[in-house]
């Protein structure tokens, strides 16, 4: 684990591991979302005016988390906390006006559409990093955005303290306002 001036920053290993337990989740809901994740990544967001994608990859988000659930059931404190530092940190640097721009307007619903690309994958979240239009308006996945957190407090008693000094609530990365 590495650190910069605001705390603790996951590392390219951590990282790693987290997107392999997104993507061994995904894979065990078999090909359907596969299909409807390339789908999401695939679409012109220019000419893009159906959501059939999102919502066709939401309904597969309560078996998606159950999976994730179960590759992490033997995972320690410190493993989890890991986990949550990685989220936060994704949810972080996509908190910035141009991805605002193209999901939800609320604090919370920017904060659940954020959960969202986190939880669609690594490809899509680092599309939408590179290009905000990619994001789609309205996706939301509220569990993603605490899951590590709250697997920790169900096994452990209590919310991890992942060090890192940010917050994953809208509108606090000064950098990307």
């Amino acid at each position: 684990m590495t650190t910069n001036g605001a705390g603790q920053v996951p590392t390219a290993d951590e990282e790693a591991q987290f997107w392999k337990l997104i993507e061994t989740a995904w894979a065990a809901c078999g090909p359907e979302p596969a299909q409807i994740r390339r789908a999401l990544l695939g679409r012109d967001p220019a000419a893009d005016d159906d959501n059939g994608d999102l919502y066709a990859l939401e309904a597969w988000l309560d078996r998606f988390l159950a999976q994730l659930r179960g590759l992490c059931a033997d995972l320690s404190s410190a493993e989890l906390t890991v986990l949550d530092r990685v989220v936060e940190r994704k949810l972080y640097d996509l908190d910035r006006r141009d991805v605002h721009e193209h999901t939800d307007g609320s604090d919370d619903g920017f904060l659940y559409c954020r959960g969202f690309i986190v939880a669609a994958g690594r490809e899509f979240y680092d599309a939408v990093h590179a290009d905000p239009a990619m994001a789609v308006m309205d996706a939301e996945c509220e569990t993603m955005c605490y899951f590590f957190a709250h697997l920790h407090d169900e096994r452990f008693g209590d919310y991890p303290d992942t060090g890192s000094g940010i917050s994953r609530e809208s509108g606090r990365n000064p950098g990307g306002w």
